[in-house]
């Protein structure tokens, strides 16, 4: 086996040995003999356009020829590629691996054999070498030339930008157009260059393996990825189109995707002259019958199209390659074809036995070598409950990080800090070096980024590197995973400097501050009065943000917009502008309290000054006058909610003004601030007159104050349960898709988490929402909007539960059975399925003593004839019939990627109404130090911890959070003497490898940062909500 030619392969130019090719075969195992006899030439064009030309003997199995390819290009992974070319009839096929090349290509001289992607994985993660990747890529470049991956304008730009990115390097506005007038990557791109060249913009830095690993990971999300069109009819005579992916067989219209039959759920495949053939597994719920029939166009197509699924089946499905069966003595009957092999299962587990050596190649399109792996060791894959992967790929010199968590894609920026000379200031706050593990995003307005921080050419390695937390805010997944960035900002003052020039990625935003901060602690007062004093201003500084939120961002947008009636605006706007008014008197009055106290001032008396308590008594008796506006607010939110409902443009003006950085929560969160803040009054005053002694100066004032403020909380209380309860169905609704009416009279939220279901494929991770009247169960589809997609209803009256662990062989296992279901769930610990127990069995007895069973409130509930009795398992489900019915992602609106639904969904948790409520009450805001586990500085942020999530502030004027980091699965801890943390007032916050120490000011600020991050870390007991309901006053 030689080439025909004397020229060097891609692998010899390199400089790489002949024989370093991996064959396809298992360990240990060895080629079949190749046969001896004439040679015949066959040509082969490989993804990047070259052709080169194998010599094989005529005898020869296709493996040969694939083999001879693979290592020819010195690749590991070629068991996902195959070979292809056109028939006598013109019919591209697969080349088969047992069968004689010679029986297939009849005139290999006049054939041109294709080397492309064969079978497309569900992840590109699992893709472990970067020559792989790189093949990949080009197979997508490949199908988007040729029309076969189609998408919409936005995601073909996004795609185009990586491809340019990885050919011709950084963005130069001139050599891209030039590049683009050259190259055709799409039809009709012409009318895509501004869009592709703005979005080449942002990838400064990224080097070619990191743009092949962006380019799949966004066109992995398209529904035509990787798919092949098959034409052929149904029974009707209606003209579809079949394909096969990794998942099952698809039925498309167009390029719609109409239908799937997951293979679990395919019985049989089979073909009888040019009819293709579906024999389905038995299920009471289907409405189609046990066999489905398509008509292709001859029996050719037919064969090829049930060759490719069987040998889609047996890669993807099987652990190792079928055993061919023995031949009939006499007749044979049927086709003898199998597939020939490894299956994927098989190459995994190959490579990450590290059976194998890296080797560099040449990209030829691309004006940069590409010599670095990204490959990383493959997650272990659990059998219960299945783990995602996240991938976290960097480029320090340019300021660009690529975060890939949980199948999203999160693009952050940071500006980096070259070295300086000597003569320079001294060294910086978070010099070392930040770890691989740490994961944050850091969401940066594009064109304030692009302006006031122009790239800096790398000359050296970086005094200091930027620290990443995980999750984000504003954060979308699906077909543009970038829409952070690329969404223009919509912020009423444009002239403002942005706030987001992060003191996290910062180095010069953010100076050593150990000295400083010491010397600062060692003169202020030490009295607990001044903390509890200092925690009125600070989180009242927050409140006046929140309530700007409304008054001024959204106010202002909806006026540019002109989408709200008068009457709705008249509502709203003059109920919150006196309380913002009002509170910024109060705050400054406030401030120079705090400011006499610190002998800050020229006051001769200060003991006089010491105390809070007069200041909030004034300013509670003035809070009384504002109560027929804090009575509005109620009236605001329904009224808000039911204008959305009944105005579509309202509805997209809300939409995308929840999308804007500075609306960091939901929001009709923000319209219940103002009660919630006399919440914190209320306890405030409870501390205050806690630490003081009765003869104390500020006693009676305090004393005084918390009568007050309780006897405004109390005509408030039916009020603040009724609109948080309303809020949240609302905030529920938006993440939910496949639900008529789920806001109605009566029903109450109760849990929402994740579980895991047992079906026919196994335990599945489904989002599970109780009320008091019913049990939903979801699965996160994987579409532009993020949402959750309702297949399962349970009415709870009549239902029982029962922990099942013995009978399933599962641990932390319920059998739910209701009336006409049952099902089995799974929690992923002992404690996570006591709270569920306990949190069903409160509303199965709410529900039996309600008026009777709960009506259908699905969109399209299909008919449930299921008995009690019927195992659960029968339950045949998959996230393929779910995204079955899918729309394509041109027709998806934008959707909050980082609710407390996905981040359960993340952490495999789950939250209760009465977490919801505490954490209400348990909002903070003031300065934090912060460091992570490999760094040795500090850095000064402002956080404010709401919503069982820290957001982080360069300083507290900032109008918009620079990244997040949502609590909920993180476990509070001190750092240990083995850590090397030796500062007072340090805890430790940690999920799995990330790591944060957080340092506060004083022992009390201590203490209340550990006491609010507990409520959002640990979720509230059955016997703690009932304690709660009874002693909560509102």
């Amino acid at each position: 086996m030689g080439e025909i030619e004397q020229r060097p392969s891609p692998g010899s130019r390199l400089g790489a040995p002949e024989n370093s090719g991996i064959s396809t075969l298992e360990h240990g195992q060895k080629l079949p003999p190749t046969p001896s006899g004439k040679l015949m030439s066959i040509k082969i064009q490989m993804l990047d356009d070259t052709q080169e030309a194998f010599e094989v003997p005529q005898r020869a199995p296709g493996k040969v020829l694939l083999d001879a390819v693979c290592n020819h290009l010195n690749l590991v992974e070629g068991d996902y590629f195959g070979l292809e070319f056109p028939d006598h009839k013109k019919i591209t096929v697969w080349l088969d691996l047992l069968k004689p090349i010679v029986k297939q290509i009849r005139r290999p001289k006049h054939v041109v054999v294709k080397f492309v992607v064969k079978f497309f994985p569900p992840d590109h993660t699992q893709l472990q070498e970067e020559l792989t990747r790189y093949l990949f890529a080009l197979q997508v470049k490949q199908d988007l030339a040729q029309g076969r991956l189609t998408c919409n304008d936005t995601s073909a730009a996004l795609l185009i930008s990586h491809i340019v990115q990885s050919e011709i390097g950084d963005f130069d506005e001139a050599s891209d157009r030039e590049h683009l007038a050259k190259n055709k990557y799409i039809p009709q791109q012409d009318a895509l260059e501004d869009k592709i060249v703005e979005f080449h913009h942002n990838h400064i830095g990224q080097t070619p393996a990191e743009s092949d690993f962006q380019l799949l990971e966004i066109a992995r999300r398209l529904e035509m990825y990787g798919i092949r069109l098959h034409p052929a009819k149904d029974r009707e005579g209606t003209k579809i189109n079949l394909a096969v992916a990794n998942t099952g067989i698809l039925v498309f219209q167009g390029f719609t995707k109409i239908n799937a039959f997951n293979w679990a759920k395919v019985r049989k495949l089979s073909f009888k002259r040019k009819r293709f053939l579906i024999k389905l597994r038995p299920d009471a719920n289907s409405s189609y019958q046990d066999t489905l029939e398509f008509l292709m166009a001859s029996r050719d197509f037919c064969k090829s199209f049930w060759k490719i699924c069987v040998e889609h089946h047996a890669f993807f499905r099987l652990f190792e390659e079928p055993k061919p069966k023995p031949k009939p003595v006499l007749f044979s009957r049927g086709s003898s074809f199998r597939f020939s092999g490894r299956t994927q299962k098989q190459v995994l587990d190959y490579v990450k036995e590290g059976g194998h050596k890296k080797v560099q190649f040449e990209r030829k399109h691309s004006k940069i070598q590409s010599i670095r792996s990204l490959a990383a060791p493959p997650t272990e894959p659990n059998s219960e409950v299945p783990k995602q992967v996240s991938k976290l790929i960097n480029c320090y010199n340019c300021g660009v990080f690529y975060f890939v968590f949980w199948g999203f894609v999160f693009f952050c920026f940071f500006s980096p800090t070259l070295p300086k000379s000597p003569a320079g200031s001294g060294k910086v706050d978070g010099a070392a070096q930040a770890p691989a593990d740490e994961e944050e995003e850091v969401v940066k307005d594009r064109t304030q980024q692009s302006k006031a921080q122009p790239p800096q050419p790398s000359t050296g390695s970086l005094t200091g590197s930027p620290h990443l937390s995980e999750l984000s805010i504003n954060s979308q997944g699906g077909a543009v995973p970038a829409s952070v960035i690329l969404s223009p900002n919509l912020s009423p003052d444009t002239k403002q400097a942005s706030p987001l020039v992060s003191p996290l990625l910062n180095d010069q935003a953010c100076p050593r501050t150990d000295d400083e901060e010491e010397g600062r602690r060692k003169k202020s007062p030490t009295d607990k009065a001044y903390f509890i004093a200092k925690e009125v201003s600070t989180t009242e500084r927050t409140y006046l943000k929140d309530l700007e939120v409304i008054t001024s961002w959204f106010q202002s947008t909806v006026s540019k917009e002109d989408a709200m009636p008068e009457a709705l605006k008249s509502l709203i706007f003059p109920n919150f502008e006196p309380l913002h008014k009002f509170h910024t008197s109060f705050l400054k009055e406030t401030e120079q309290r705090l400011a006499l106290w610190e002998g800050r001032s020229n006051a001769h008396i200060r003991g006089d000054y010491q105390r809070i308590g007069d200041v909030l008594l004034k300013n509670i008796q003035g809070m009384k006058q504002l109560a027929a506006h804090l009575w509005k607010h109620s009236e605001a939110l329904e009224a808000l909610e039911t204008g959305i409902r009944s105005s579509r443009r309202l509805e997209t003006v809300c939409r995308d003004f929840e999308l804007q950085k500075v609306c960091y929560l939901p929001l009709n969160t923000f319209l219940l601030r103002p009660l919630h803040r006399l919440m914190h009054y209320k306890q405030v005053l409870e501390r205050l007159c806690k630490h003081h002694p009765p003869h104390h100066a500020d006693f009676r004032d305090c004393r005084a104050a918390l009568a007050e403020i309780t006897e405004m909380v109390a005509q408030l209380h039916g009020t603040m349960i009724k609109m948080e309860n309303f809020q949240k169905l609302h905030e529920l609704k938006k993440d939910l898709i496949g639900i008529d009416n789920l806001v109605i009279p009566g029903r109450e939220f109760i849990r929402l988490g994740s579980l895991s279901k047992l079906s026919g494929k196994g335990l599945q991770q489904r989002m599970f929402f109780l009320f008091n009247d019913v049990l939903l169960y979801t699965s996160r589809g994987l579409t532009a909007s993020n949402q959750f997609k309702v297949h399962g209803q349970l009415p709870l009256y009549g239902m029982t539960i029962e922990e099942s662990e013995d009978e399933w062989g599962v641990p932390h296992c319920l059998t739910l059975r209701g009336q006409r279901q049952s099902i089995v769930v799974a929690a992923s610990s002992r404690s996570e399925m006591e709270k569920w127990v306990e949190d069903i069995q409160m509303a199965i007895d709410l529900a039996e003593k309600s008026s009777g069973p709960t009506p259908e409130f699905l969109a399209s509930s299909p008919p449930d004839n299921k008995s009690p009795d019927e195992a659960a398992v029968a339950d045949q489900e998959s996230e393929d019939d779910l995204s079955a019915s899918r729309t394509s992602l041109e027709r998806q609106a934008p959707h909050r990627g980082n609710t407390m639904v996905h981040v359960c969904w993340h952490r495999n948790t789950s939250v209760s109404m009465v977490d919801f409520s505490v954490a209400v009450e348990n909002q903070l805001s003031g300065n934090l130090l912060r460091k992570f586990k490999n760094s040795s500085g500090w850095q000064k942020l402002w956080v404010v911890f709401t919503n069982f999530c820290l957001f982080f502030y360069k300083s507290h004027q900032d109008n918009q959070p620079l990244a997040s980091l949502p609590l909920l699965g993180y476990s509070l801890t001190l750092p240990s003497e083995a850590e090397g943390v030796h500062k007072d007032f340090v805890f430790k916050l940690q999920f799995r490898s990330h790591v944060y120490y957080f340092r506060a000011e004083s022992e009390y600020t201590f203490d209340r940062w550990m006491e609010v991050i507990r409520s959002a870390t640990s979720s509230a007991s059955r016997a703690h909500i009932l304690s709660h309901k009874e002693s909560h006053v509102y």
